[in-house]
């Protein structure tokens, strides 16, 4: 199942496809006993997925084969037991993909030209995601972080490795305070191929970059380095042999805090553009802005969601799940629009925005 969403990859799956283009969408979860209904629920969405292939007259009978083949081949990638909070499934002649969300989708089959991407890219500035690099003399990971959790990254090459058997004893020796091993030059060979390899993965998948380590190698890149140069250095040792949990451990204080300050900057922003009449507020009135690119800065409460359908006219007007026109996914549709025209996206805490009723914006002019 894929997580990580790059440029590179939003702009190949928003690419026209033969129709049908299969978009599925379902709320999963993490924990029991919710859990336990999603193979049902999964299945039934699938079902559904092929029922309405089976009824399209514009659907040829080779291609639908086709897509309920991929359908069925992306069914046996879903691995139930890591899932998030929603999955998406793509399927098209000849091709198919699996999402894995952090963040809960209304159920739902779309058939057209396109996949729907919505709501991954929503997903996406909702996770906040992030890059640790875990370096030590031997060997470097990546971790790809994002909401309260990092996991092991295979791109780029990593996790990079050197033999230790090419390593004397005088190299395990400390001098000082700095291991000689971070004077060696194979040492500064090794981490500079590892600051090469990272500045590739950023020009596909930029995120900030956190870098952790003994001391001795984190002054060893501010010496070599490019990318990792400029990255956010923690000093902590072990982790580029480490698990998971003791790499959230180390660096989870900073992530947090760096998130508390992102709240009370949003917060300053959106007060300040009341002042100069340059906020707007709800679901309505910013959608209407994000459509006219006018948002600079959209701020969205962590669990807001809102159903809408259009009254008539220009307006938004709230709806009830499954009515006729709804569109359940709104908020989505604002984040992308708003990301599309260039603006900042923040997902803060519930309550965070008072009176604004979960969504708010900053406009350009």
């Amino acid at each position: 199942m894929e997580h990580a969403l790059s440029p590179a990859t939003l702009t190949e799956l928003r690419r026209p496809r033969p129709y049908p283009a299969v978009s599925v969408l379902t709320p999963t979860h993490r924990r029991e006993p919710e859990n336990a209904q999603d193979p049902v629920r999964l299945r039934n969405v699938l079902a559904e997925a092929k029922k309405q292939l089976d009824h399209d007259p514009a659907v040829t009978r080779e291609r639908r084969n086709d897509v309920v083949e991929q359908l069925d081949r992306a069914l046996a990638e879903v691995d139930l037991t890591h899932t998030e909070d929603g999955l998406a499934i793509f399927a098209a002649p000849g091709e198919h993909q699996v999402w894995s969300l952090a963040r809960p989708v209304p159920e739902r089959v779309v058939l057209a030209e396109t996949f729907l991407t919505r709501n991954l890219v929503a997903a996406q500035a909702a996770e906040r995601p992030f890059w640790v690099l875990s370096v030590s003399s031997d060997r470097v990971a990546l971790w790809n972080g994002g909401g309260d959790r990092v996991v092991p990254a295979r791109t780029g090459g990593f996790p990079l490795t050197r033999d230790r058997a090419n390593f004397d004893a005088e190299r395990q020796q400390r001098i000082g305070d700095m291991p000689s091993a971070f004077r060696d030059e194979d040492t500064r060979h090794f981490l500079r191929d590892a600051d090469t390899a990272m500045s590739r993965v950023l020009r596909t998948h930029p995120r900030p970059l956190y870098v952790t380590g003994e001391t001795a190698a984190l002054s060893l890149l501010d010496e070599i380095g490019t990318v990792t140069k400029d990255a956010t250095h923690i000093p902590h040792g072990g982790l580029a042999h480490g698990t998971p949990d003791a790499v959230w451990q180390a660096i989870g204080p900073m992530i947090e805090a760096e998130n508390r300050r992102n709240v009370d900057t949003v917060a300053r922003r959106l007060e300040a553009a009341r002042g100069s009449k340059a906020f707007a507020a709800g679901v309505d009135e910013v959608r209407q802005n994000a459509e006219q690119g006018r948002v600079q800065l959209l701020a969205v409460e962590e669990n807001y969601r809102a159903t809408v359908r259009a009254d008539g006219g220009v307006h938004l007007v709230p709806a009830e799940s499954g009515e006729l026109d709804a569109r359940e996914d709104i908020v989505d549709e604002i984040v992308e629009r708003c990301l599309d025209t260039g603006a900042e996206v923040r997902f803060v805490p519930d309550g965070t925005l008072g009176d604004a009723r979960g969504i708010a914006g900053v406009l350009r002019y």
